[in-house]
């Protein structure tokens, strides 16, 4: 991973906090000083959170776990899905990368098993539409309201509508916003990773990230830095399992050529155990003519 610098951050303006008198009081250790009514962030921390919460999830990348980026706010979707997209184009980058965007799927966590026949119910519409065998057999008011129903799931869950099993990780832009899925992440155990504004509560996030929440620029640069560790991830996973795999393929041979080795031997040894009662017989018939010319 690239070293973020002070002036990245500073220039992206994550150092803004929110007004002193909406600021939450476990916050404080993530403020700096206050400037015109202002909460300043202090960027040292910022840095160090948000390297933290890359390294974990670069190995979560590694152990091919599956994340969800929540960014609901007006800001934050279209960035989420350009860097979503970015990290798809990759070679196998964007498997196990999910993203919501326009709010939070309730139950994702807490009744996954619930939520995701509404998924299943969404893959069967999208087949069906495709199928014009299928489509043939209804009315065009039937189909249009599959399409009307589709778009509605498509709306709510297209972002996390393949996903198979329930996320071993929560990357969450603003906290504060997105408390009902971060209440679901605490209920269930799920690791989070969020930007922490001033107005929210950091002890409640594993690893918080202190920064403006609010400003386009902060946000690119922190879900950019975030992707960059998920795709290095990925990498780093994919060539550890090809190692394992051929590690495996060579112990395999291995124990192949020493076990036909050992046949080999194991044969050799029983000719020869074979052939030991037939040279005793000649020596003794030998001996025999020997003594009857004597």
């Amino acid at each position: 991973m690239r070293e973020i610098t002070l002036e990245e951050l500073l220039e992206a303006g994550c150092h803004f906090g929110h007004q002193v008198t909406r600021s939450n009081p476990k916050a404080r250790d993530f403020i700096f000083e206050a400037r015109d009514n202002i909460h300043i962030i202090d960027l040292a921390k910022t840095k160090a959170g948000l390297e933290e919460a890359a390294a974990f999830i670069r190995d979560l990348a590694a152990k091919n776990g599956v994340l969800v980026i929540v960014g609901t706010k007006r800001q934050a979707r279209t960035i989420v899905e350009e860097e979503v997209k970015r990290a798809s184009a990759g070679e196998n980058s964007g498997e196990n990368l999910f993203y919501i965007t326009n709010r939070w799927v309730g139950g994702l966590l807490t009744n996954f098993q619930e939520v995701s026949k509404n998924f299943k119910k969404y893959a069967d519409f999208v087949t069906d539409l495709q199928d014009d065998e299928v489509k043939s057999r209804y009315t065009k008011k039937e189909v249009g309201g599959w399409e009307k129903e589709k778009n509605k799931l498509e709306n709510l869950y297209g972002g996390v509508a393949k996903i198979t099993k329930k996320p071993d990780c929560l990357f969450i832009i603003d906290s504060h916003l997105e408390n009902l899925a971060v209440r679901e992440a605490l209920v269930t155990h799920v690791p989070t990773v969020a930007l922490v504004d001033t107005n929210a509560d950091p002890s409640i996030i594993d690893y918080p990230i202190p920064a403006n929440d609010d400003a386009v620029g902060s946000i690119k640069l922190i879900v950019s830095y975030i992707i960059d560790a998920w795709i290095e991830g990925r990498k780093e996973g994919i060539r550890i399992r090809e190692e394992e795999v051929k590690k495996t393929a060579v112990e395999a041979e291995k124990a192949k050529i020493k076990a036909e080795k050992e046949a080999a031997r194991a044969a050799a040894a029983s000719a020869k155990g074979s052939g030991e009662p037939k040279k005793k017989a000649e020596k003794e018939a030998k001996t025999k003519t020997k003594s009857k010319k004597s």
